[in-house]
């Protein structure tokens, strides 16, 4: 079985049925722009500093009517021990195991540097098709003086990944050595989009890699690790997900880096497109203002949520009621995510870690839930048209009028959706304990496990 296939007990880890292409180079030589301009989004960050990237990237490329998997690593340091660059060099080895071709990116510019000798070394003993990038080669001289590359017996092509220049002439040459399925599409397949989110340093990576059974995302005790948002695939119990592992959100004023600030944009662009959201609290600190802050996003954003209470197997249980106590504190502080089921886990020993997907599982379901016409006039007829204390119309802001409430509908799903139809006087709109109290009723009738709800009002101006 090899490293796209494996099995860790309920969980299977499962990438798309595309060729995969490796990016490969030393720090700094537009690897990264050379992934945006393949895969044409902005999924990995750019930027001057050295080593921006450290986990690996992917995205998926098409050309020539041919679709495969590009996946950007960090800049290779090989005899670098340090913590992060040895991370580094042990994500880019993955990603190169993985892979049917590699595309070593070089700086024309600079030309050939020790650090580009020793990895010719790596590559020859690979037994891949090998492609050599020569960027920044924007001038005549420029592409001249790639030539040298030449030396290293792989086809080389000298190319612009800012301007695009001679792109199309590296990715015929990949599409013809790569193997494509008669009928990629099938591979496709509907997933339940997880993003996991929280502060930096709670363990967002540890619990990613948990899931996956392997060291898929770099995990390390630097807080801010993480800079990238890292999509990965993952089937559970017949169900399909992609993960999103997010970089740790900071308070804007203590987000100094540029790359810490642009991963901030990201993690939020990961909420956008997510359908869950796994916020993961570290027991061990306690339930924080930022965490309340970041919960916000994900509501704001529409996902699905669920509470990951973090190390909680080194909480010392002294009272059998420890987890009563943390789910009140952290009701306190989020009074908003009343409906977030809190699952207390351990990313390192893997406790409840599967019971994280199981909810996710159901959360994706209620925020797909939609309600019959007969269910939901059924529902308008016993809590709103007639409530149990008799017809009352409904409170308004500045409580000086009051509207009345003609009918409700359900105007969308992802997440649940729904619209209040007024009439009458107040033209400040329905008063947010109205709202809420449609709310927990529409809750307590349906059900939307771990979804937020949105309600909106239309109202209606009588005409004499």
């Amino acid at each position: 079985m090899n490293l796209f296939e494996k099995r860790r007990g309920p969980f299977r880890y499962r990438r798309m049925a595309l060729p995969l292409v490796a990016i490969i180079g030393r720090p700094n030589v537009g690897k990264s722009t050379l992934f945006n301009r393949l895969t044409g989004e902005r999924r990995s960050i750019v930027g001057d500093e050295p080593g921006i990237t450290r986990d690996r990237i992917y995205g998926e490329v098409e050309w020539a009517q041919k679709r495969f998997e590009l996946v950007d690593t960090g800049g290779i340091v090989p005899d670098d021990e340090a913590i992060i660059p040895a991370n580094i060099f042990k994500q880019a080895g993955y990603a190169i195991d993985q892979a049917e071709a590699v595309i070593w990116v070089v700086d024309s510019r600079a030309g050939i540097t020790p650090l580009d000798e020793e990895i010719s070394v790596l590559l020859r003993n690979l037994g891949k098709p090998i492609f050599i990038a020569a960027n920044k080669a924007e001038s005549k001289t420029a592409t001249e003086e790639a030539g040298e590359f030449y030396q290293f017996g792989f086809e080389m092509f000298p190319v612009s990944a800012e301007h695009g220049t001679s792109i199309g002439d590296l990715l015929d040459a990949v599409i013809g050595v790569l193997s494509f399925d008669e009928d990629p599409e099938e591979a496709r397949h509907e997933e339940i989009r997880l993003a996991i989110i929280g502060r930096p340093n709670v363990g967002k990576s540890s619990l990613l890699n948990k899931l996956l059974g392997e060291e898929r995302a770099i995990v390390s005790p630097i807080a801010g690790t993480t800079r990238d948002t890292v999509d990965t695939e993952l089937e559970f119990e017949g169900n399909k997900f992609l993960l999103v592992d997010t970089a740790g959100i900071r308070r804007r004023g203590k987000t100094t880096e540029m790359a810490e600030k642009l991963s901030v944009i990201m993690a939020k662009k990961a909420l956008e497109r997510a359908d869950v959201a796994v916020l993961v609290i570290d027991a061990e600190e306690g339930v924080a203002n930022l965490d309340a802050n970041i919960a916000g996003l994900a509501v704001d954003s529409g996902c699905s949520v669920i509470i990951a209470l973090n190390k909680w197997d080194a909480v010392e249980e002294k009272e059998t009621n420890t987890i009563y106590e943390f789910e009140r504190e952290i009701r306190r502080h989020m009074k908003f995510l009343d409906w977030a089921p809190i699952v207390p886990i351990s990313a390192l020993t893997g406790q409840r870690v599967s019971r994280v997907l199981e909810i996710a599982v159901e959360a994706n379901e209620a925020r797909n839930l939609r309600i019959s016409t007969g269910r939901l006039n059924k529902f308008f007829e016993e809590n709103i048209s007639q409530p149990r204390g008799g017809a009352t119309p409904a409170p308004v802001k500045g409580g000086v009028s009051r509207l009345k409430v003609q009918y409700i509908t359900q105007g969308g799903v992802r997440p649940p959706t729904f619209i209040l139809f007024t009439t009458g006087g107040g033209k400040g709109g329905l008063h947010f304990s109205y709202l809420r109290y449609v709310e927990n009723r529409l809750r307590e009738a349906f059900g939307f496990f771990a979804t937020p709800l949105k309600i909106k009002e239309r109202h209606k101006t009588k005409t004499k």
